[in-house]
């Protein structure tokens, strides 16, 4: 079976992995993200982190932030309704004779609101290669969480929302820092503060300011704290983006502990998610293109 290489550059974190065929051998990582490189700094990274897996001539397939205008090469967004994988894959020219290096486009949308995604239409498309007929939404979790209308195929419309981002910032570089420490988590509280942001979107900020007052005035432990900054951040999203999820099959790919509190979420209003690990939907994904005409 042919060796070749999948890779996931994201904009703080690089990971590859060897495969044979559509199976792992074995896979490495660095914090050498997208932030950290020049454009003419991608190449020798990867070859420092892969050099012992370049025997002779080897594909190398890539998603994400290598694709971006600060990346290896700009990997022109598609449109939706696009197919994941609509359109090829660009080549990228390298000085390493030994390279045959593709990268996968990132999708944008226009309408009705202006959004894109890189590295996440790779996931979808490991989706769809393990449910071909999704008709249904793909949540995806993360910093940046996306959530994706599928049907036929094809990404119809998407929508991105910051959770991930802001629940870091808030609970690392805010005043509430002091209230937040530790990585507890409490999911009865949690759910509680997710019902009441959903009903009652616009009293998020006050309601934010309220885990420090209950820390100094009642000493609230951090674990409560965290899970209803975690519940009220990801009711706000699930109130942002009631038209992808309600009454929709949707399917869940991220971390392990990120995607049980969306679960946890979904299930509080009825949803009944599918879970399918993110590491493995890349993978996927990866494949799917280097098998893509």
């Amino acid at each position: 079976m042919t060796r070749w290489i999948a890779v996931d550059w994201g904009t703080t974190a690089l990971r590859i992995t060897l495969m044979s065929g559509d199976r792992p051998l074995d896979t490495r990582a660095s914090g050498d993200g997208m932030n950290a490189l020049t454009r003419d700094a991608f190449e020798p990274t990867f070859i420092s982190l892969a050099d012992d897996w370049i025997d002779g001539n080897i594909q190398v397939f890539i998603c994400g932030m290598a694709g971006a205008r600060q990346g290896w090469a700009e990997a022109a967004y598609r449109t939706v309704p696009c197919s994941p994988l609509d359109g090829g894959l660009l080549r990228v020219e390298t000085t390493d004779p030994r390279l045959d290096v593709r990268i996968v486009p990132g999708v944008r949308q226009v309408s009705p609101h202006p959004d894109v995604m890189r590295g996440e239409e790779t996931q979808i498309a490991g989706i769809l290669r393990n449910i071909s007929d999704l008709d249904g939404v793909a949540c995806l979790p993360g910093t940046h969480t996306k959530w994706a209308h599928i049907s036929a195929g094809e990404i119809v419309s998407f929508r991105t929302v910051m959770t991930g981002e802001i629940f870091a910032t808030i609970s690392n570089h805010s005043v509430l820092r002091h209230s937040l420490t530790g990585h507890g988590w409490d999911e009865d509280t949690f759910l509680s503060a997710v019902s009441d942001t959903l009903s009652r979107p616009e009293h998020l900020t006050a309601r934010l300011f309220e885990l420090r007052a209950a820390d100094l005035l009642h000493g609230q432990d951090a674990a409560i704290g965290r899970s209803i900054l975690s519940g009220l951040l990801i009711g706000s999203e699930l109130a942002a983006t009631k038209p992808w999820w309600l009454g929709r099959d949707v399917v869940l790919t991220g971390s392990p502990k990120t995607t049980r509190a969306y679960e946890c979420a979904l299930k509080s209003q009825g949803l009944t998610p599918r879970i399918l690990p993110a590491d493995e939907m890349t993978l996927a994904g990866l494949t799917a293109a280097k098998e893509h005409p």
